[in-house]
């Protein structure tokens, strides 16, 4: 005798009605907020939470701030002019006004602040119908924005050429050197990365062992470190009376550290391409770097671009480690203006690093939601072909 298992069914249930669609705020917020007790309860603490630290955030940005001063008094003297002992309770824009030529170029001479002017408005000119998808010609103009622009800026930035004066390198400062590390280090480091990727899965075993060897040494290496060889013992290789200059070696040092993390990120791409990708351009009789270049670095690059702009927007952060060798990015311009005698308050570091931080905020924050944009557009065609297989 068969036994009747007790987690059958032993009849059909009466037809339900179809699930009510709700729709609106007041659904999602139920839904998402105030779904069980539990949620509302985290839900009261944590606005509670925010809107505290919200208005104290704003009291002190913006409604019991400084916005105007020619030095620090304006900083310590309350709205009734009488003195504060700990200081002004809001934050000093006012400093941040009186010095933000100095955030942006460092100790560029004033009279030469075109040339700062002239070289970033032609890496915009030249990188705006790059990032672009739908303008053509997208390799010559990424040849031009990877070769010509920092070539062009330094001969502006330095120059020594068509009766330009020679700047140098140690006025160099502020948001102008963090965005040229920035830029160079990106124009280097990525197209060195992923040479190193299809080294290190080359068949060729000196070229592999030769680019595992560069990886791995560079990898367990901090940048601090780098900076310092860069800054301190590579000099001392060189012949006597022959000198390389310091924000060169800095370029150098941040862009192979860069480039064996963009190779190791490019080299998971190139493992997560099907091999069927690379037998079918065997097949079809293609040459490896054809095979590379039109195949499988696409393939790759559209699965690693989260992975990409990760170690980007690291590296642009690592750049203010530059400040150990007596380099003023963008956070040490910030520090030393702090610093000023007639700027010298409470609030000034406070609102000087709040500053900087929102710069560095923007930036990487723009990185961050191109990045979504383009990995979005490229993913388009493999979405359209799972709609078109799930229809009947």
């Amino acid at each position: 005798m068969v036994k009747r298992s007790t987690y059958l069914r032993q009849h059909i249930l009466p037809p339900q009605p179809p699930p009510v669609l709700r729709h609106g705020i007041g659904n999602r917020l139920h839904r998402n907020l105030f779904a069980s007790p539990m949620d509302c309860a985290v839900t009261l603490v944590l606005t509670a939470l925010a809107i505290y630290i919200g208005i104290s955030l704003a009291g002190w940005l913006f409604f019991d701030a400084v916005w105007n001063g020619q030095n620090r008094a304006v900083c310590t003297t309350t709205i009734q002019g009488g003195i504060q002992p700990q200081g002004w309770s809001g934050a000093c824009w006012a400093f941040v006004k009186a010095n933000f030529s100095q955030i942006l170029y460092g100790f560029y001479p004033q009279g030469e602040r075109w040339r700062v002017n002239l070289t970033a408005a032609l890496a915009i000119a030249i990188n705006i119908p790059l990032l672009v998808p739908s303008v053509r010609y997208k390799f010559l103009n990424m040849q031009v924005s990877l070769l010509a622009v920092p070539l062009v800026g330094w001969l502006l930035l330095y120059g020594g050429y068509f009766d330009l004066a020679i700047v140098d390198t140690q006025l160099w400062g502020g948001l102008m050197v963090t965005l040229i590390i920035a830029y160079t280090s990106i124009a280097i480091s990525l197209p060195l990365g992923t040479l190193l990727a299809l080294g290190r899965r080359s068949r060729v075993p000196v070229l592999r062992l030769i680019c595992i060897v560069f990886i791995e040494i560079l990898r367990g290496i901090p940048l601090v470190a780098i900076l310092f060889i860069a800054s301190v013992m590579f000099p001392l290789f060189l012949p006597q009376g022959m000198t390389f200059d310091k924000l060169l070696r800095a370029l150098i040092g941040i862009a192979l550290f860069t480039s064996v993390y963009i190779a190791e990120v490019v080299r998971g791409g190139l493992q997560a391409v099907p091999a069927s990708q690379y037998e079918a351009a065997a097949s079809l009789g293609l040459r490896y770097t054809i095979t590379m270049c039109l195949i499988i670095l696409p393939q790759a690059y559209r699965l690693v671009i989260p992975g990409i702009i990760n170690t980007l927007i690291g590296m642009f952060k690592e750049t203010s480690l530059i400040y150990i060798i007596s380099m003023f990015d963008l956070l040490g311009i910030v520090r030393v203006a702090s610093m000023q005698a007639n700027w010298v308050t409470p609030q000034t570091p406070a609102t000087a690093f709040v500053f900087a931080g929102f710069i560095f905020w923007i930036f990487c924050f723009a990185m961050s939601r191109y990045a979504n944009f383009i990995e979005k557009r490229m993913n388009i065609p493999q979405r359209r072909q799972i709609i078109g297989q799930s229809k009947p």
